[in-house]
């Protein structure tokens, strides 16, 4: 799927529309302090195998789009609600 870099939408700092600049947003590392990391780590560690099996198969053919929207005139970014996408492509807008 092809999406401008560039897109004319509502900005809610300067509260009119403007340009903003899309962006992919990057997945941040799990945080080591967390319920969920905190249980991987002490049900891996130690002796004995993997507590999980391995996912089978292959990766899914569809996945989760995060973009954010930094806005041109006052920098503020806002990520939106995610989608679906097989393949997103940022190109610019002729």
């Amino acid at each position: 799927m092809h999406y401008p870099k560039v897109v004319r939408t509502y900005c809610p700092k300067c509260r009119v529309h403007t340009e903003h600049d899309v962006e992919k947003a990057k997945k941040r590392p799990a945080s080591e302090l967390k319920w969920g990391q905190r249980r991987f780590r002490r049900a891996t560690s130690g002796y004995g195998g993997f507590p999980r099996p391995k996912p089978e198969g292959r990766a899914k053919p569809v996945r989760r789009v995060f973009l954010k929207y930094k806005c041109k005139k006052c920098k503020y970014t806002v990520q939106p609600k995610s989608w679906r996408a097989g393949t997103l492509e940022l190109v610019e807008h002729r």
